[in-house]
């Protein structure tokens, strides 16, 4: 089948809810992707911060195989030792108690939201107030999609879920006017990757777990996208000195196979009994063996080590191209493998930049029409740093 006839094909077919890029891909092999064309592309996107083994890594292929050749799928009415063992890696690491896992990053925020209002509902039936920040995604789903702060994905989907409010991410001051005790939880991403690359500032996120232990609200950090080892630490909130009530895992989890996560307290756990939440193949015995690859690499400290190198190495040449195009080129965002470059009246739009990196081998991100979002999988190299630079210098020169 040729590429015009794939293209065809899906347009013919799938629900038309993605502007697709005019490209088909067929395999991977590290840091780069092939079309069926045969050209290779460098991959600063990792399927949106998902395959941060890179592509093909033999363990994980290894892993999958053989737990397909076992068992893909029992449900969650019996135990299985991939879950178990993934389970118990996601609570040592974390410093909760425990984990559960569903299917999306969406499932694992959706599974947050419910377990928050559950735990407060012991308290007082009036407290159902979840606070979120402008600009933030949480998923697409009615409770997830009215979380995330962006009017944009809510218009259409009318009535939402009631007693979800907004704050300024970074503005302490506005959350400590906007907090009550009816306040359920503050959920925010510890890092905005879909807004724009924003990280905390120095001392908020400590404010904002001061603020939550005050009223007794909750506090949820949405990992998701920079959970994984992306910021240089396997959690980014352990770069900023707090501790979440509950945390939510997707994306690079299990290397590409779909899985989600949550992890939370023992206190907050109790909420929750036989029925009051659930799943049919989330952290089935595929998807956990995928993760426990994940989780017994990304951890380890030599790795993580690199994953901080490479990415203020990285982030020092995107500062090297701002200064070298300053009109075009605002600011460059973000820790470790989560980088950002605001564009400022660039001579191309942020999506005419995609496309050209692209023409040229490279495949990049553009988020919120103007931020430049780089996520590419942790594996990679500063010579794959220098390869990029070299393409985005060629297409900001052009």
């Amino acid at each position: 089948m040729t590429e015009q006839q794939i293209f065809e094909r899906d347009d013919q077919n799938y629900l038309p809810v993605f502007k697709r890029y005019k490209i088909v891909l067929e395999r991977g092999e590290g840091a780069y992707l092939y079309d069926i064309n045969g050209k290779r592309y460098l991959d600063f996107l990792a399927g949106i911060a998902v395959n941060v083994l890179g592509h093909a890594y033999k363990p994980l292929v290894d892993a999958i195989s053989n737990q397909a050749g076992k068992v893909i799928h029992v449900s969650n009415l019996y135990y299985t030792k991939p879950q178990a063992d993934a389970a118990a890696k996601l609570v040592k690491l974390s410093g909760l108690d425990r984990a559960f896992f569903g299917n999306s990053g969406a499932e694992a925020n959706e599974g947050a939201i419910k377990l928050a209002r559950k735990f407060a509902k012991k308290i007082s039936p009036d407290k159902t107030q979840i606070i979120t920040a402008w600009d933030s995604f949480h998923g697409r789903t009615l409770a997830t999609l009215t979380a995330t702060g962006q009017p944009k994905y809510h218009k259409g989907f009318e009535p939402l879920p009631a007693d979800f409010d907004y704050v300024h991410f970074n503005d302490a001051d506005e959350l400590a006017e906007k907090i009550s005790d009816k306040t359920c939880a503050v959920m925010l991403e510890t890092i905005q990757g879909e807004g724009g690359v924003y990280p905390p500032r120095d001392e908020y996120l400590r404010r904002v777990r001061e603020l939550c232990d005050k009223f007794g609200a909750l506090l949820i950090l949405d990992e998701i996208q920079s959970g994984i080892g992306r910021s240089g630490k396997f959690f980014a909130y352990e770069r900023y000195g707090v501790k979440p009530d509950i945390v939510t895992l997707a994306k690079g989890l299990a290397g590409g196979v779909p899985i989600g996560a949550f992890i939370c307290t023992e206190e907050v756990a109790q909420a929750f009994h036989a029925g009051d939440h659930g799943t049919t193949f989330g952290g089935n015995p595929l998807a956990c063996a995928a993760a426990n690859v994940v989780l017994d690499t990304v951890p380890d400290e030599k790795f993580l080590a690199h994953v901080a190198e490479v990415g203020a190495y990285f982030k020092s040449r995107l500062i090297e191209l701002q200064r070298k195009y300053p009109a075009q080129i605002s600011e460059i965002r973000g820790e470790g493998l989560i980088l950002g470059a605001q564009l400022d009246r660039p001579k191309l739009t942020g999506v005419e930049i995609v496309n050209e990196c692209m023409r040229r081998g490279a495949i990049i991100n553009c988020t919120v029409g103007t931020v430049l979002r780089f996520i590419p999988p942790l594996i990679i190299t500063n010579a794959h740093v220098d390869e990029l630079i070299a393409i985005l210098d060629d297409v900001f020169g052009g």
